[in-house]
């Protein structure tokens, strides 16, 4: 084995969500430089919404994404919420679940499919893999409508709903409407049970790490719309208001987005670490597949990240055919929330992860700060530990191979960069 400096840089990552690249750079057999490099432009979101009404973040913050637009809407509500002392009821909590379901449903088949599985098969992306597995792309796009029409009809609208608000709706679907979804979720219930023996016997490259995991604890079934509590596989339990005493973000050079450490150390958010943490919430039918899959009630390998995602996917649509099944109304759509001078928090399980919000407003209701950490950037520190390990486990490939084994390692997170470049610190040197 050659022993000689070799450096792999990608400038532009291909099926991701934003615009990033990568850099490595290995020397007598270490990989002594590794960057996930994230430089699209700063989003600014927090600093104009200082200044703004406190009912305004849930649709200003929806604009941060176009993939996971409901996360932001309701980590947002769950703070101002907080901060003026409400909390909805349950039969508006379970609508907000339900919603949330549509956007897991339609986030992670889109990534399962379209973004990983080409990775596993040997394609270039899917386009190329429609060509020999017409069935399962189409099968994806099924998958991928029902939740798109989910949370039309919850939501309003597919991508950036109008219906939520802070208190709740601003209109209750109607239980006709919501029935009518159940033949097209039931339909891509069968087309996600029906890929598990695909995804089951694709080959994963054996990579175990030994990430710190964070979680929320929803006290409700498996983590999803919100939750009063952060809880990680050290054993350490701790309100979703004392986030940033223990989770604290810095900034590196080569990131627009900052970097976050969980009591000084490097953690990881998502997928891999709610159904470690949460295993025994999911429903009966999604840990059947993840017997059949072939995963424990843990799982620390990145590559099979694939796996957990089509068990998360079985389960969101179980639990969206349930909720629709058990709905029959509210009796209002929201709930007043009035203004008081407060700091108030908010969590929720974006399909990439744990997403934070935090406010401060006063007494007008006017917001004083507003904080916002979105999973891409807490699992930035992660995804180049995984990156370091499978550059330094594979060394004996040419730098085509390796570049191409790094790239998938970072697809495994599914990153949406476009939500991590949310703030950038400038410094100002005048000599």
């Amino acid at each position: 084995m050659s022993t000689a400096p070799r450096e792999l840089t990608v400038p532009m990552l291909a099926r991701v969500e934003g615009e990033g690249g990568m850099h490595v750079v290995v020397q007598d057999g270490r990989a002594v430089e590794v960057q996930l490099r994230i430089f699209e432009p700063p989003r600014f979101f927090e600093g104009f919404l200082r200044g703004r009404s406190y009912l305004e973040p849930p649709d200003i913050t929806a604009r941060i994404c176009g993939i996971c637009p409901v996360a932001y809407q309701f980590s947002a509500c769950l703070a101002i919420e907080d901060a003026c002392g409400v909390v909805v009821p349950e039969e508006l909590r379970l609508l907000r679940r339900l919603l949330y379901c549509g956007e897991w449903i339609e986030s992670h088949a889109l990534h399962v499919f379209m973004l990983h599985l080409p990775d596993l098969l040997g394609y270039d992306g899917a386009i190329e893999m429609a060509a020999d597995h017409r069935g399962l792309v189409e099968s994806a796009l099924r998958m991928k409508r029902a939740g798109n029409e989910l949370m039309t009809v919850v939501g309003g609208r597919s991508v950036h709903p109008v219906n939520v608000r802070v208190g709740g709706f601003h209109r209750l679907p109607e239980p006709a409407a919501l029935r009518a979804l159940r033949p097209m979720l039931s339909a891509a219930l069968d087309d996600a049970l029906a890929a598990v023996p695909l995804l089951a016997r694709q080959e994963y490259p054996d990579l175990e790490q030994p990430h710190l995991y964070v979680a929320l604890d929803a006290g409700h079934g498996y983590p999803l719309e919100s939750g009063a509590a952060l809880v990680t596989s050290s054993g350490l339990t701790v309100p979703v208001s004392s986030f940033g005493t223990h989770i604290v973000e810095h900034q590196v050079g080569h990131s627009h987005a900052l970097q976050g450490r969980f009591d000084g150390q490097p953690y990881l958010v998502g997928p891999l670490a709610r159904y470690s943490l949460h295993f025994a919430a999911l429903s009966p039918v999604a840990q059947q597949v993840a017997s059949a899959a072939g995963l424990g009630r843990t799982c620390r390998n990145p590559f099979r990240s694939i796996l957990v995602r089509l068990v998360e996917l079985v389960h969101a649509l179980v639990e969206a055919l349930a909720i629709i099944d058990a709905w029959d109304g509210a009796p209002v759509a929201a709930v007043p929330v009035e203004p008081r001078a407060a700091e108030g928090h908010g969590a929720t399980e974006a399909p990439r992860g744990l997403l934070y919000h935090r406010y401060r407003i006063d007494g007008s209701g006017t917001i004083l700060a507003a904080q916002i950490v979105p999973p891409t950037a807490q699992n930035q520190p992660a995804i180049e530990a995984d990156l370091r390990a499978v550059v330094e486990a594979n060394l004996g490939l040419d730098d085509e191979a390796l570049t191409r084994a790094c790239e998938t390692a970072i697809r495994t997170y599914d990153p949406c960069i476009s939500c991590a470049t949310h703030f950038l610190r400038l410094t100002v040197d005048r000599r």
